[in-house]
C-alpha cells in the first residue's frame, strides 16, 4: 500500500468525527485536485502550481505533505503542510540571549530542538489555505473542523508535539482564528510583509515625489550613476541556473539574521517555479560589464508584483547599488503592466519602510499537544515573537519610543 494511502485510510479512522466531512493526509500537493484548489483560493502566484514545484526536491530537513477535506462537491477545504525539527530560538539574531541558547543547545539538543508540524509552507510568505467559497456557515466550520482534527492527528503520527499554523494574513486569520481560538490555538507574532502602494503614481517621477526629500535626492543620484548598469527581463533561466543559485547564496550568507532551515530552498527552485507558473514569474538580470551581478525573481498577480528573491554578487553589486535599482526598476516594472502593489516580503525592513512602503502583519497560531508544554510555551509567546529580536525592527521600535517619550 502507498504511503498516501496509508496516511488517508489512518487518518480517516483517527480524525474523522461523525458529522465532519472527510480529511485525508497525503503526500504532497498532487493528492490535492488543482481545479477545486484554484476555486477555492483567490487568484495568486503562489498557488498550487508554485506549492507542487517546491514539492520536487525539497530541502533535506524538511518533510512535505498536505492536507485535503472533501465532500460531496469535492474539495472543501485543504493545506500544504512541513514538517521539520524546529529551533525555538530561531527568533532570536545575536546578543546574549541567543549566545546563551546555543551553548545550551550544544549540551542538551533536545530541551530546544522540537519535532513540529507546520501548515502552510516554508516557502511562501502567507498560509495558503483553500477553503471552497461555495460553503455555508455550518460547512465552512465542518470542514475546518474536520482539518485541523487531521492536522493534529497527523502531528501525533509523527510524533510532532508543536503544531503551527504559519504566516496567517489578515484575510486568512479572520477566517481561521475563531475555530483556531475554539481549539486552545494562541498567537504568536510573525515577520510583518512590506507592501508598497503605488496608486495614482502613472511613472517614476510622481512615485519619488511621495518620498522624502533626503530619500528622493539619494535615490535620483543613484539614477544618474547606473549607466553602467544594464537590466535584462526574462521569463526563462537557461543558461544562468548557477549563476543564480549562487548568488542568492551569497546574499543569504551576508543577511544579518538567520532563520535556521526556512532559509533552505528545494534543490533546483529557481528552474521548478520558472517552469510552474510561465510568465508569472519575470526574472530581472543586472549585469556590469557583461557580468551578472544581481537578480531579482518576481511574481505577476492581478493586482501586485511580489519581489520574491534578491540576489546579489559582493562587492560588485553593492558597488553599484543594485538594491536601490532594482527596486527602482521593479517600482517601473509595476507601473509598465499597471499593478497596484509592490510586496517585498519579510526581513530588511529598514530600507522597504524609507522606499515608502507599509508593513502587513502575519500571525502564526500555536497549539502543543502537551497541555504542560502547552501553557509553558504559550507563556513565552512573547519572547518568541520575530517582531521582537529582528534588528530593523527593533531600531524602529526604539525610535518610535524615544518619540512618543520626548512628546
Amino acid at each position: 500500500m502507498s504511503h498516501e494511502a496509508l496516511m488517508g485510510d489512518w487518518a480517516e479512522g483517527t480524525a474523522r468525527r461523525p458529522s465532519l466531512p472527510l480529511a485525508r493526509v497525503v503526500s504532497g500537493m498532487a493528492g490535492i485536485d488543482p481545479t477545486g484548489w484554484k476555486a477555492a483560493r483567490p487568484p495568486e502566484s503562489e498557488g498550487w502550481a508554485y506549492l507542487a514545484a517546491c514539492e520536487t526536491a525539497p530541502p533535506a530537513a524538511m518533510e512535505l505533505a498536505a492536507v485535503s477535506v472533501g465532500n460531496r462537491d469535492g474539495l472543501a477545504a485543504g493545506a500544504p503542510l512541513f514538517a521539520l525539527k524546529y529551533r525555538l530560538d530561531t527568533p532570536l539574531q545575536g546578543g546574549p540571549l541567543a549566545a546563551f541558547c546555543d551553548r545550551l543547545a550544544r549540551r542538551a539538543p533536545g530541551l530546544l530542538e522540537w519535532r513540529m508540524l507546520g501548515v502552510g509552507s516554508a516557502f511562501t510568505d502567507a498560509c495558503p489555505v483553500a477553503l471552497n467559497p461555495r460553503l455555508g456557515g455550518t460547512g465552512r466550520q465542518e470542514a475546518l473542523l474536520s482539518l485541523i482534527a487531521a492536522v493534529e492527528a497527523e502531528a501525533a503520527r509523527r510524533g510532532a508535539g508543536l503544531v503551527v499554523f504559519k504566516d496567517l494574513a489578515p484575510r486568512e486569520l479572520d477566517l481561521l482564528g475563531p475555530h483556531l481560538a475554539a481549539a486552545r490555538y494562541f498567537a504568536v507574532e510573525s515577520l510583518p510583509v512590506a507592501v508598497l502602494d503605488l496608486a495614482d503614481t502613472g511613472d517614476l517621477d510622481s512615485y519619488l515625489a511621495r518620498l522624502s526629500p533626503a530619500t528622493r535626492k539619494d535615490l535620483r543620484r543613484k539614477l544618474k550613476q547606473a549607466g553602467r548598469v544594464e537590466v535584462e527581463w526574462r521569463t526563462s533561466l537557461a543558461g544562468l541556473e548557477g549563476e543564480v543559485r549562487a548568488l542568492y547564496e551569497a546574499t543569504r550568507t551576508r543577511s544579518q539574521v538567520r532563520y535556521g532551515d526556512f532559509e533552505e530552498l528545494p534543490d533546483g527552485y529557481f528552474e521548478a517555479v520558472s517552469r510552474a507558473l510561465g510568465t508569472d514569474a519575470v526574472f530581472a538580470c543586472y549585469r556590469v560589464e557583461g557580468q551578472l551581478a544581481a537578480f531579482n525573481l518576481l511574481f505577476v498577480e492581478p493586482d501586485r508584483v511580489i519581489d520574491k528573491f534578491l540576489g546579489m554578487a559582493y562587492p560588485l553589486g553593492p558597488a553599484h547599488d543594485l538594491y536601490a535599482l532594482s527596486w527602482l526598476e521593479n517600482v517601473r516594472f509595476c507601473q509598465r503592466i499597471g499593478r497596484r502593489y509592490l510586496q517585498t516580503g519579510q526581513t530588511a525592513y529598514a530600507s522597504k519602510l524609507r522606499f515608502g512602503s507599509a508593513l502587513e502583519p502575519r500571525t502564526h497560531l500555536v497549539k502543543h499537544r502537551n497541555q504542560l508544554l502547552h501553557a509553558a510555551v504559550r507563556l513565552a509567546a512573547p519572547l518568541l515573537s520575530f517582531p521582537r529580536w529582528d534588528p530593523d525592527l527593533r531600531r524602529l521600535d526604539l525610535r518610535q519610543r524615544d518619540k512618543d517619550g520626548a512628546r
